[in-house]
């Protein structure tokens, strides 16, 4: 089966049957991403949603030995061909909290910002997000639906689809 799946112009979803697979889908999206990219992540406890951003951001030329969940710290900054800044909101008292973290001043700079529990701060986040909701399938099995509703987002969704070699 193939497990990139198009659903409309504005998504698709892939399904990762591992976490070769994970680390895969984060490698397209380096491929993909572009400065301005804001990426929320939406999905349970263990559902892979650190797993993706470390794929990400060490395709991205980050160490992959940096890239952890920043539960604790809250914001984490990676560098690599692109800066990658990890937001995790789970922790996070309220959506003010999230605000004053100055996320705005990540938003819009040159990097890749990811924020994990996105779901928990959508009112803070910029119109233009490239959405990925990871469903648990089976004990490695995953499915992330990627979504984009601006046009940065938009135009990385589009290159992040016609990269090739997309069966995981």
């Amino acid at each position: 089966m193939n497990s990139l799946a198009e659903q409309t112009a504005e998504s698709f979803e892939y399904e990762a049957r591992n976490e070769r697979d994970t680390d895969a889908l984060g490698a397209m999206l380096a491929d993909a991403a572009e400065p301005g990219l804001v990426v929320g992540l939406i999905g349970p406890l263990g559902a892979g949603k650190t797993r993706l951003v470390r794929a990400t951001a060490t395709a991205l030329g980050a160490d992959p030995s940096s890239v952890n969940s920043p539960t604790f710290v809250l914001i984490q900054e990676y560098f690599g061909r692109l800066p990658v800044f990890h937001f995790d909101t789970y922790r996070l008292r309220d959506v003010r909290a999230f605000a004053d973290l100055g996320a705005e001043e990540y938003f819009s700079s040159e990097g890749v910002c990811f924020v994990e529990w996105a779901d928990r701060v959508l009112s803070e986040l910029p119109r233009d997000l490239l959405r990925i909701e990871v469903s648990v399938l089976a004990p490695t099995v995953r499915r992330f639906l990627v979504s984009a509703s601006g046009l940065v987002s938009q135009k990385v969704l589009v290159r992040l689809r016609s990269l090739k070699g997309c069966d995981g």
